[in-house]
């Protein structure tokens, strides 16, 4: 038994042993890897401060190798210019002709971008280079200016405007092919560089050229119809009427509308749409200037001549604000030109309205004699022509007119007075109840101021009032036959102008009338009703003329009788006088019908009463009612 447990205690024992052993042998064994642990990560740290210091290396070897080729790439371009200037210089110097525009124009932009890469690199060693090549564009653009003025040197003889006004046809404008080449030479003549070698940044080469070549076409078409319009305003007599028309000025506009058109399509064709204004603008000045110069000498013409060629202002201001207006929305440019050149017309038309009312005054005022037979004065037909030639410029008068304000004509403007230069709106043209109204409002207004004249030219010189009515009364009737037969019926439609002209035709009639109210007069009789019965009548109830003899006295009979001889004699000497009288055929039969109103029924009842007091014998009672009636018939 003790055997037995000996035997695995030894046994139990030996295990441990065993064990001891392999637990030392581990320990040695961990103490080996950690110091490997220690090992590696020392060797670990020493290969991670390799790798940094590598990659730091790689890096700057990049950097340098990128500036290695940003170096070869800036050399290779400083040495390119050289290398093409040759090829450059031998293109410029034999000119678009020989080597062709688009191969040209092609290496002058070449050259321009050369000299912008140039530049900006900032080395001295291109500065010799970008002077050769300035030298090289400046030469290139010369060239080209040069090819732009021969290109339009073709197309720059003067025309005929008349050919293409009196046929109704378009304006010639510049050949496609022309156009279409112009327009690429300025493609880079309107460049920055091209500017900037003709040492002019504002104004583009292409665009002076064309302006100084086309702008001396433009004027030189022109030149004739700028002549003829001064020839043909100044061609009538010094009294006479300017007619609508007969001046060459409308032509002479329709000219300038239709070439400066055509110049317009040229310049939308050639230029870019930047310059087209400045281009536009810059052709028609010259043509423009020599327009105004033209207005300011027929505007001396017309106020040397108010009272006859005002009628010219008026046709002017309308057709140059109307071509104008149109121009200025076919280019949005020409508005403020065409405003100057016809601003000292304007003024004129606006001045003329107060002279035309103060001549009119004027001349009356000189009258020394009138007519002595009471006929109308020739210049109330004069002022009525005036007047109608009034109604044909409508546009015109009516911006002018309300310009000036209503009533503004009556007094002469004064020396300093001033105006807007600015082309009236079309607003201001239109012909509405307004401006109608105004015109009205002059034309009554100078009626009334001839009218006023007239009557107290006539109370001064007429000695009789008859005559002065018969006077006044004749010229009421020419200036309501001219209203009537024209455009003025329509004017005046309305504001009360025909109770005006009316009330001075009833103060001509009445005044003439006050001269029969002597043949009246010899007609009243006075009739007493205390003095026995009614006198008798006949069957149809007339009065029986003999049995009211029969009741007056001697002395009454007496009074009768000189009744009937005052009035033959004051009727036969007024009947003589009204036939000597010159009458307007309306006023004659106006008259006539008056006196017969005022005579007819008077004599009527007074021959009824008493044509039995010379019992037949025509001694006392000259007319019977039927003789006196045709004889006031007659007097119409």
């Amino acid at each position: 038994m003790m055997k037995t447990r000996d035997a695995a205690h030894a046994e139990e024992s030996a295990e441990v042993e065993v064990l001891n052993a392999e637990a030392a042998k581990f320990d040695a064994m961990s103490k080996q890897v950690k110091a490997s642990l220690g090992r590696l990560e020392t060797a670990n740290q020493l290969v991670n401060s390799n790798v940094k210091e590598v990659y730091s290396n790689t890096q700057g070897l990049q950097v340098m190798n990128d500036n290695i080729d940003k170096i070869l790439d800036a050399i290779d371009k400083m040495l390119r210019p050289s290398e093409d200037k040759g090829r450059e210089e031998r293109i410029i110097r034999a000119g678009p002709e020989r080597v062709g525009l688009p191969d040209y124009l092609t290496s002058l932009k070449r050259v321009d971008r050369a000299l912008s890469q140039m530049s900006s690199s900032g080395l001295r060693i291109n500065q010799q280079i970008i002077g050769d090549f300035n030298e090289l564009l400046s030469e290139g653009n010369n060239r080209l200016q040069a090819l732009f003025r021969s290109t339009l040197a073709d197309n720059v003889q003067p025309v005929e405007p008349l050919h293409y006004i009196t046929k109704q046809l378009p304006f010639p404008v510049l050949p496609q092919e022309s156009a279409s080449k112009l327009g690429s030479m300025d493609s880079f003549l309107s460049s920055t560089a091209a500017r900037d070698a003709s040492h002019n940044s504002r104004e583009s080469p292409s665009v002076r050229i064309y302006a100084e070549m086309r702008g001396a076409y433009l004027s030189g078409s022109l030149h004739n119809l700028s002549a003829a319009s001064i020839s043909t305003s100044k061609r009538k007599a010094s009294d006479e009427i300017y007619r609508q028309g007969t001046s060459g000025i409308g032509t002479y506009a329709s000219g300038i509308e239709g070439i400066f058109s055509a110049e317009f399509n040229n310049i939308s064709a050639i230029f870019s749409r930047q310059d087209w204004g400045l281009a536009f603008d810059a052709t028609c000045r010259k043509a423009l200037a020599e327009f105004a110069k033209t207005l300011r000498e027929l505007n001396m013409h017309i106020k040397s001549n108010i009272p006859t060629d005002c009628f010219l202002a008026y046709e002017i201001v309308e057709i140059v604000t109307n071509v104008g207006y149109r121009l200025d929305q076919l280019s949005g440019q020409l508005k403020l030109p065409f405003a100057d050149a016809l601003k000292p017309i304007r003024e004129t038309a606006k001045s003329s309205l107060a002279e035309l009312m103060e001549d009119v005054r004027r001349r009356v005022s000189s009258m020394h004699t009138l007519p002595l037979d009471g006929s109308s004065v020739p210049f109330t037909a004069e002022v009525m022509t005036r007047m109608q030639a009034l109604t044909i410029y409508p546009q015109s008068l009516g911006s002018v007119m309300a310009s000036l304000g209503d009533g503004n004509w009556q007094t002469l403007p004064s020396a300093n007075s001033t105006s807007s230069i600015s082309l009236p709106s079309l607003k201001s043209f239109d012909v509405g109840a307004d401006t109608t109204q105004l015109l009205a409002h002059y034309i009554m207004d100078t009626i009334e101021a001839l009218l006023t004249s007239l009557d107290s030219k006539a109370r001064g010189l007429l000695k009789s009032k008859a005559l002065w009515g018969v006077f006044m009364a004749n010229n009421v009737a020419v200036i309501d036959r001219m209203i009537r037969s024209s455009d003025l019926s329509t004017v005046l439609a309305s504001g009360g102008a025909s109770a005006r002209v009316e009330s001075w035709r009833k103060k001509g009639t009445s005044a003439y009338l006050e001269s029969w109210r002597e043949p009246c007069s010899a007609l009243m009789d006075v009739q007493y009703t205390n003095r026995g019965a009614r006198p008798p009548s006949g069957s149809n109830g007339l009065i029986d003329s003999a049995a009211v003899i029969k009741q007056l006295g001697s002395k009454d009979k007496d009074a009768i009788k000189e009744k009937f001889k005052n009035f033959n004699a004051s009727f036969d000497d007024l009947s003589g006088r009204h036939k000597t009288l010159q009458m307007e055929r309306e006023v004659r039969s106006l008259l006539a019908r008056e006196v017969q109103a005022m005579i007819e029924p008077l004599y009527a009842r007074f021959w009824d009463r008493y044509h039995e007091i010379d019992k037949g014998k025509a001694k006392y009672v000259k007319y019977d009612k039927g003789s006196l009636s045709a004889q006031l018939a007659a007097l119409g």
